[in-house]
């Protein structure tokens, strides 16, 4: 069976049982029904039409869960609009269902949580990595909203401000994760933007398209990270790049400031620089002054004390740093450099290994553990 395809189908399935009435926690346990049968039909006697197999299935499950279910006895009158057999029409509903995920009866976070399960595809894990809570806390988060939502009519949709912040954070999932979600979230955002006149869609796409750009200088051959500093920048996409700041002079334009359109300014900053040298350093400080305004994000203060370690030195940056609760993620990866900066490496090469057994994900384990292996290979010379 192809993954791919059925990754980019599932959106779609879910929005035609949910504008045919099903509530969206039931749809959803029918979608998942019907993949399970995908995968033990497909793989010998794959459907000429994929997405009106998945429809015509997950409908027969929703049903079927309906009729077992005498609270919803009313609805055994749809049967008769079970779609008949044929092509399902090929429209794209992924971002439709974005703004249904973000339901006025949900809170703008709970609203974000079920929509990047249900249809971003991350796994509750990801999205309590991406909150900073423990995975315990956002499972509760996710089934309460499921079951806030359970049996609501999905004919409000959600605000702008929410389906920006899913996406967003698909993004950042797909760019820096297990599961590529990033050029799906810079193509749901360019549709948005196109829909929604507004600064911060465009700020949020022209954030996506400056970190986008770096990707291909993100990783070494064998997989390793690349810090920002050492990238090839020969590497960057010009193209996008230039794409991403005129959407950003246009949106900052507009003197309506929110937090993606400084954090693209920030990126700009960087993709302006020829070497990592000529960072203006000063300048990203204050645009991370402006976040911290806007946001009063510890990730924020976190990346705005490397920034200040750059500008004004690394006992500022250590200074700054200090402020921040040590057990916020990258925390200790971020002390380790500004020690290493300020001369200090057997602290550094603690700090790294200390950040290594901390961090998120393989690639970034491996890059910690190098740079302490670094740090106490030349201590011992």
């Amino acid at each position: 069976m192809d993954e791919a395809l059925v990754r980019s189908l599932t959106p779609s399935v879910l929005t035609v049982l949910v504008r045919r009435g099903a509530d969206f926690a039931a749809a959803e346990d029918a979608v998942q029904d019907a993949l399970v049968e995908a995968v033990r039909v497909w793989a010998a006697e794959p459907p000429r039409d994929p997405k009106g197999w998945l429809v015509t299935v997950a409908w027969r499950r929703f049903l079927d869960a309906t009729r077992a279910d005498t609270a919803r006895r009313r609805r055994e009158d749809r049967v008769e609009e079970e779609p008949g057999p044929g092509p399902a029409p090929d429209v794209d509903d992924t971002l439709q269902l974005y703004f249904l995920c973000a339901h006025p009866s949900l809170t703008p976070s709970s609203a974000v949580a079920l929509t990047l399960r249900a249809v971003g595809g991350l796994t509750t894990r990801q999205i309590a990595q991406a909150y900073l809570v423990p995975e315990a806390t956002m499972a509760q988060r996710i089934s309460r909203a499921k079951r806030t939502v359970s049996g609501v009519r999905f004919d409000r949709p959600g605000d702008v401000a929410t389906v920006l912040r899913v996406l967003y954070l698909v993004f950042n999932e797909g760019y820096s994760g297990d599961v590529d979600l990033a050029a799906e979230a810079i193509r749901l955002t360019r549709q948005l933007a196109v829909a929604v006149d507004h600064p911060e869609v465009a700020g949020l796409l022209a954030l996506m398209l400056l970190h986008q750009a770096r990707r291909a200088a993100r990783t070494a051959p064998d997989g390793g990270l690349v810090p920002l500093a050492e990238q090839d920048r020969g590497l960057w996409d010009t193209a996008s790049i230039a794409e991403g700041v005129e959407i950003l002079q246009g949106a900052l334009a507009r003197d309506r400031l929110g937090e993606f359109q400084a954090q693209a300014a920030v990126a700009a900053l960087h993709a302006d620089a020829p070497t990592a040298g000529e960072t203006d350093w000063v300048q990203i400080v204050e645009w991370y002054d402006e976040l911290t305004r806007l946001t009063d994000s510890p990730v924020v203060r976190l990346n705005r004390a490397v920034a200040v370690g750059e500008a004004d030195g690394p006992r500022a940056g250590l200074a700054a740093l200090a402020a921040l609760d040590d057990a916020l993620p990258r925390h200790t990866a971020v002390a380790a450099y500004l020690h290493e900066r300020d001369g200090d490496l057997d602290a550094a090469a603690r700090l790294y290994a200390e950040a290594a057994r901390k961090a998120p994900n393989i690639a970034e384990r491996d890059h910690l553990t190098l740079q302490a292996a670094r740090l106490n290979s030349h201590g011992r010379r």
